[in-house]
């Protein structure tokens, strides 16, 4: 599952991923969209249509091997690899990251349920940091303490996307909520089924906005030393996961029956304060 809240501009799908962003420099836009095309696309493989789950693995394997192939330096046998291959090559983008991107979404059709929070920030570093770190080297801004302050946002967003998909990813058979937490506050799994916020439901969706929360804030710094245009970019996609935050807690975290989404009202609000 990719990290999603709406984006202005996004291509086809409900996504934070700033695709062809007009707040993002010209010269960024062909080597983001191709980064987006394969997180996607890879990501379509693991959540999309009715295939069984061994096809699904054998598509993602497919996209391993394109991998491969640019380690190796040969000809992509996907036309549009080749496109990605050349960006790989002109930004020295790491493989590693669309290595760790592709094992997510596998790890999306074995594992459907976590047993800890760090099971979850495990999947989070693997579904959605590798994304900011390819940004991050596109910007040529990739420091150590930048990296930092990347994953932690976008472990968040990661995060903020599972609590606000509860219902869905219910659909597909899968629980993000730590198990162990979830025995702590009494949470069942008949509860999500039949979207009941009773017992101490609100008080389990309170804890996980309080964490996540803490979590966005600590990697808000970036948003500052990233400069123009780039950096007003970060910092919308900051106040977004900030604002959805708020809106889970103004439903008391009833994401059943009033999932939250952002409206022209609150990217109002997100610019301002994105600029102040």
């Amino acid at each position: 599952m990719a990290i999603s809240f709406p984006d202005p501009v996004a291509v086809d799908h409900y996504e934070n991923f700033p695709v062809a962003s007009i707040l993002l420099p010209r010269r960024l836009r062909r080597p983001i969209a191709l980064i987006y095309r394969f997180a996607r696309e890879s990501d379509d493989f693991a959540d999309e249509g009715d295939a069984p789950d061994a096809e699904r693995l054998a598509q993602l394997a497919s996209f391993s091997r394109e991998l491969h192939r640019m380690e190796r330096g040969e000809k992509p046998l996907i036309p549009w690899f080749a496109d990605l291959a050349a960006v790989i090559r002109e930004h020295d983008l790491p493989l590693a990251a669309f290595h760790d991107l592709l094992s997510a979404f596998a790890q999306d059709v074995t594992v459907k349920r976590y047993a800890s929070y760090a099971d979850v920030l495990d999947y989070c570093r693997r579904s959605a940091d590798p994304v900011g770190r390819l940004l991050l080297v596109l910007y040529g801004a990739a420091t150590p303490k930048n990296l930092e302050y990347s994953s932690a946002i976008c472990s968040s967003l990661q995060l903020i996307n599972f609590w606000q998909d509860v219902a869905i990813d219910w659909q597909k058979n899968r629980v993000y909520f730590p198990q162990d937490e979830m025995q702590h506050y009494g949470i069942r799994e008949a509860q999500i089924a039949a979207g009941d916020c009773g017992g101490r439901w609100k008080d389990f969706m309170a804890f996980q906005v309080r964490r996540t929360r803490a979590l966005l804030d600590s990697g808000r710094p970036l948003g500052r030393i990233l400069t123009g245009r780039i950096g007003l970019e970060m910092r919308m996609i900051i106040e977004g996961g900030a604002r959805i935050l708020e809106r889970i807690e103004a439903v008391g975290g009833d994401v059943f029956r009033r999932r939250p989404v952002l409206t022209k009202t609150d990217w109002a609000l997100m610019f301002g304060r994105s600029l102040f």
